[in-house]
């Protein structure tokens, strides 16, 4: 398929129409002529763009992780030390910044990860790699803040890594079950004692 502007642009317009109905509805609530008709266009070219729902969907976390690793990479850029960069983070998942919300109120990956991942192997692995890809700049930051001294050098970075993004998984699911902010606050205070500051 060629990609002229304007193709990409109806691409585009298709992958950002159906992100905000996903967050808001779920991915298997969102029907196809529901998403067409929101972004006026015609099924046979949803289907020039997307063979399927599933590729549509495949398309649209790998569209998001994108986003989503440069949006951390934005966060934990700078001169501060590792550890202060890691909190600016992790505190990004509740306050908004800009015109953005808070991040944890439109991630695509806590959204549709227990949905989708009994429902497409595809979708599941965009998930995984996307989970991982961001497990990854964690650890980084935390075997940074060790060589840097502003966290433990004994730290085990592998670990807290993985206990630091399920407990900001688990707390966004938990915001949106009580419709309140509340676990993610109790989450930023279990950050603040999971990374010591020296």
């Amino acid at each position: 398929m060629t990609k002229t502007p304007k193709a990409e642009q109806t691409r585009r317009h298709i992958l950002d129409t159906g992100q905000t109905l996903i967050l808001s509805k779920g991915f298997s609530a969102l029907g196809l002529s529901e998403l067409l008709k929101v972004c006026e266009v015609p099924k046979g070219s949803f289907y020039h763009y997307f063979p399927s729902k599933e590729q549509f969907g495949t398309e649209l976390l790998t569209d998001y992780i994108t986003f989503y690793l440069d949006r951390f990479d934005r966060l934990t850029a700078g001169e501060d030390d590792a550890r202060t960069r890691l909190i600016r983070y992790f505190s990004a998942w509740i306050e908004a910044s800009g015109e953005e919300e808070g991040m944890a109120r439109r991630c695509l990956l806590v959204k549709l990860a227990a949905e989708v991942s009994d429902l497409s192997e595809d979708m599941r692995l965009v998930l995984k790699g996307g989970m991982q890809a961001v497990l990854e700049r964690i650890g980084a930051l935390l075997d940074e803040g060790r060589n840097d001294g502003s966290l433990p050098s004994d730290l085990d970075v592998e670990a807290t890594a993985r206990t630091l993004y399920q407990v900001w998984l688990g707390a966004a699911l938990m915001a949106k079950v009580v419709a309140g902010m509340d676990p993610l606050r109790h989450a930023l205070s279990a950050t603040r004692s999971l990374l010591p500051a020296r």
